[in-house]
C-alpha cells in the first residue's frame, strides 16, 4: 500500500507539472496509463535537461523520446515544409516518414526533392525508396543514373543497395559478388547477413556458414548497446546458424526462416 500510495503521489506530481509548464500533453497520457515507466521517462527528459550534454543522458533522451512520441520530428519537418516550401524542407519530411515506414507517403516527396537530374545523396534517397515502395526496377535506372563518386564509403553504401535491388530482381548472380565485396569494409553486419540470407536462397549453405560464423564472432565481442540496435538481424542470424550447424550434425532439419528485413 506504501509503494501504491508514493506512485500515485509522484504520478499527481509530475501530471501538474506537465500543465503548469505547458508540455507536450502526450505526457499526461503516458504518466496515466504507465506510471512509473513515462515517470522515469518524464525525469530524463524534462526535469534532468542540465544533463543534456552528457553523451549517454543524450541518447537515452533521444531514444525515449522516440518511443512516447515518434511522430516528433515528423512534425517539426511538416511545420518547418508549411514556412518554407523547399527542396531541403519537402527531403526533411520524407525522411521523416521513411523513418516511421510511411514508405508510400515519402516517395512522392523524394520524387519532388529530387527532380529530374538528383544529384548523389538525393538520387540514393529516391532509389531507396523505390526499393522500399517494390519499384525496383526503376529503383535500379535511378542508381545507374547518378553521378560517379570518389568517396570508398559512398561507393559501398550504393553498392550494398544495388546488390538488394539487384537480389529483388531475381539477379541473384549479379548481386552475390556484391555483397560479398561491400561485407568486408562497410561497418557492421547488414552486408553480412545479406550475404549470408542470399547464399542459402542459392543453396551455397556451406558458404553460409562461414559467412554467419563470422557475424557471430563479431556479435561476441560488441557491446550491448550495438547488439540491442540491430536485435532483429543479428536473432536471425544466430537462428539460421543454428539451423545449419544442426543438419550438419543431423539432429535436426534445414528450415531457413525469412531473410533480413529490407
Amino acid at each position: 500500500m506504501p509503494v501504491f500510495a508514493l506512485i500515485i503521489a509522484v504520478q499527481v506530481f509530475l501530471i501538474v507539472d506537465v500543465i503548469r509548464r505547458r508540455r507536450p500533453t502526450v505526457w499526461i497520457m503516458a504518466l496515466m496509463f504507465l506510471p512509473v515507466a513515462s515517470a522515469i521517462a518524464y525525469f530524463i527528459i524534462e526535469i534532468l535537461p542540465g544533463l543534456q550534454h552528457n553523451r549517454h543522458v543524450r541518447v537515452a533522451r533521444e531514444k525515449i523520446v522516440d518511443k512516447f512520441d515518434p511522430e516528433r520530428e515528423l512534425r517539426a519537418a511538416r511545420e518547418a515544409l508549411e514556412i518554407a516550401d523547399t527542396v531541403a524542407n519537402r527531403m526533411r519530411v520524407a525522411d521523416a516518414l521513411t523513418a516511421l515506414e510511411r514508405h508510400k507517403e515519402a516517395l512522392p516527396l523524394y520524387r519532388l526533392g529530387v527532380g529530374l537530374r538528383p544529384d548523389l545523396r538525393g538520387g540514393e534517397k529516391l532509389a531507396r525508396s523505390l526499393y522500399l515502395n517494390d519499384q525496383s526496377q526503376e529503383a535500379l535506372e535511378t542508381l545507374e543514373s547518378l553521378p560517379s563518386t570518389t568517396g570508398q564509403s559512398d561507393r559501398d553504401r550504393l553498392s550494398l543497395l544495388r546488390a538488394q535491388i539487384l537480389e529483388d530482381l531475381g539477379r541473384n548472380d549479379d548481386a552475390l559478388p556484391l555483397y560479398a565485396d561491400v561485407s568486408k569494409r562497410l561497418p557492421g553486419d547488414e552486408a553480412r547477413c545479406r550475404y549470408a540470407a542470399l547464399l542459402l536462397k542459392m543453396g551455397k549453405r556451406g558458404q553460409a556458414i562461414l559467412v554467419l560464423e563470422e557475424v557471430e564472432h563479431r556479435m561476441k565481442r560488441m557491446d550491448r548497446h550495438s547488439r540491442a540496435a540491430a536485435a532483429p538481424m543479428y536473432d536471425w542470424a544466430m537462428r539460421e546458424l543454428n539451423a545449419l550447424r544442426g543438419n550438419q550434425s543431423g539432429t535436426s532439419p534445414l528450415a531457413p526462416s525469412a531473410s533480413p528485413a529490407r
